[in-house]
């Protein structure tokens, strides 16, 4: 049987049809239809020989439709709610849960089922072993896969207020890049401050300096002076850039400043860039941001470790043999009574299928590689 299950339509738009008779009211949608089966009306809609019918005549109890007494879509509906002979009915979905493209993966549920099958048992690899030992190595395997192999990036959006600062994501594992959006839709890079950093606390002190504590014996804080200076940084001052002052006095040749023309010697590469930088803050959670930043749009690529959902916890198909061999090893290496020099051998087969997975989803492009090496200085023959 195939692996597909989904006609064309229903993978593209989710939809289910059904042909009216002029009698029948009630309609049972399919499973296979949907990315997820609908569980309330408010998920899909249903149009009539194209015409859209207001929710208020029929209604859902997954999975039948049931259409009722007709009020106004009289065109296409007969008085007791039922469609019209041969006219077609179709269901959309619009809550499209799933994701195009999830056949490129395999589920955690599929990844145990097919252990299970074809490496537990009497003369396999693994002659015993539980159900939720396989789950825990496979839940491992996909943590590790997230980092190294399969490296699904994420990317949140969002504007940067007041605060000047921005929360990690629920499922926030470790940070890619940070950019700035422009008018165009067009990121830039912004830099991390590795010239300063964001105190997770500031102790209060007396006129001499002496800690203060509360009555319980625990030191006073206060929310630090570094972040409050930083937040109203001006960024020229550390990349060297020119301001408005800089080019009237150049244009007019003031006296004063005509001398320091050109003389920007010495300038780092690293900051010398005007979209901005930004801080980690580590033990609270959050990315702070100089305030040219204010009120722009932030895109923030990050990585996950693949089990913040349900949803997530799958494995993409060129890297489906290196997670079976990563949990062979992992429940091997984990027994006492197991032969040393067969945990050996399901290692390197764990390195080979991981190093094989990785080139794989490494997802070079020669055409790509050559459209940008024609750009460099170099003459590449095609």
């Amino acid at each position: 049987m195939g692996l597909i299950t989904q006609t064309k339509e229903a993978y593209y738009n989710r939809s289910q049809t059904f042909t009216g008779d002029g009698s029948d009211k009630t309609f049972d949608l399919l499973t296979s239809s949907f990315a997820t089966l609908p569980t309330v009306k408010t998920q899909f809609q249903i149009a009539v020989n194209g015409k859209l019918i207001n929710s208020a005549n029929y209604s859902y109890s997954s999975p039948t439709i049931t259409f009722s007494g007709n009020t106004n879509n009289t065109d296409v509906l007969e008085s007791d709610g039922a469609p019209k002979t041969g006219l077609g009915i179709v269901v959309t979905q619009t809550d499209k849960a799933e994701r195009y493209g999830q056949y490129r993966y395999i589920s955690l549920t599929d990844i145990i089922n097919n252990y299970m099958i074809a490496f537990v048992g009497e003369g396999k690899l693994i002659p015993t072993c539980k159900r939720t030992d396989v789950l825990f190595h496979a839940k491992r395997g996909i943590q590790e896969f997230s980092y190294d192999i399969s490296r699904v990036e994420k990317i949140q959006e969002v504007e940067i207020g007041n605060t000047l600062s921005m929360p990690f994501p629920q499922d926030y594992v470790n940070y890619v890049r940070l950019s700035r959006v422009d008018d165009a839709g067009i990121e830039h890079i912004l830099i991390p401050a590795r010239y300063t950093s964001r105190p997770s606390e500031s102790i209060l002190q007396d006129e001499n300096a002496d800690y203060l504590f509360d009555a319980d014996g625990s030191v006073l804080t206060a929310h630090p002076y570094t972040s409050d200076k930083f937040a109203n940084f001006e960024h020229a001052n550390l990349s060297g850039a020119y301001n408005n002052t800089d080019l009237t006095y150049d244009i007019h040749k003031d006296i004063d400043r005509i001398g320091e023309f050109g003389k920007r010697y010495g300038l780092n590469a690293e900051i010398s860039q005007k979209n901005g930088v930004f801080v980690v803050d580590e033990l609270n959670g959050q990315f702070g941001f100089s305030n040219d930043v204010l009120n722009k749009v932030i895109t923030l690529k990050y990585i996950s470790d693949g089990l913040g959902t349900d949803d997530e916890m799958q494995i993409h198909k060129l890297a489906e043999d290196a997670i079976y061999k990563y949990i062979t090893h992992a429940i091997a290496s984990s027994r006492a009574n197991f032969p040393e020099y067969i945990i050996n051998r399901f290692r390197k087969e764990r390195r080979a299928a991981m190093r094989n997975a990785k080139l794989r989803l490494s997802n070079i492009k020669l055409g790509e590689l050559e459209q940008v090496m024609r750009g460099k200085s170099k003459h590449i023959k095609h």
